[in-house]
């Protein structure tokens, strides 16, 4: 690997900040593009930072070419894991650094953070619909559907959800 994971640092704030907002707008996941509520929540790393585990992917140079938020189950930032659970969210990686396996080791990173756990049973994760490539990483890891837990965050964006049994 070409790149290391770790926990990001308060001076990586806004550059991870930035990098998570402008992936979910270039790649089409805000309903109301730049004007989405949710993009002020994307580019806030200090905030998750405090309330959740924060991981980047940062390459030789130290720059940061990907990012993931981690959290228990029934805490601020699990949006449908609940207790025994663990949730990642909010996963990037960098246009330049697509297709090197970024992705797949911030997952996995999170996996082995929740299998550490010792009563944390699966991993669970809400995508959109449009993640084809994403939803094949996960896949390949052994993440199953779980339509069962689908749900819409708002009105008319409807998320599909994957669980990890440990």
């Amino acid at each position: 690997m070409d790149f290391t994971i770790r926990a990001v640092r308060p001076e990586e704030y806004e550059e991870l900040g930035d990098l998570t907002g402008l992936t979910y707008l270039n790649d089409g996941l805000l309903l109301h593009g730049e004007d989405d509520f949710y993009l002020a929540v994307l580019r806030d790393t200090a905030r998750r930072a405090r309330e959740a585990e924060v991981l980047v992917a940062v390459d030789a140079d130290e720059r940061i070419i990907g990012g993931v938020t981690y959290a228990q189950g029934d805490t601020t930032w699990a949006d449908i894991a609940v207790v025994g659970e663990a949730e990642f969210r909010m996963l990037v990686v960098a246009p330049e650094a697509r297709g090197r396996g970024v992705g797949e080791s911030l997952v996995r990173h999170c996996a082995d953070r929740a299998r550490a756990v010792p009563e944390c049973a699966r991993l669970v994760l809400s995508t959109d619909a449009k993640m084809v490539s994403a939803h094949r990483i996960y896949e390949r890891m052994g993440f199953v559907r779980t339509p069962e837990r689908d749900w819409e965050p708002v009105p008319g964006h409807r998320l599909r959800t994957y669980a990890l049994e440990f």
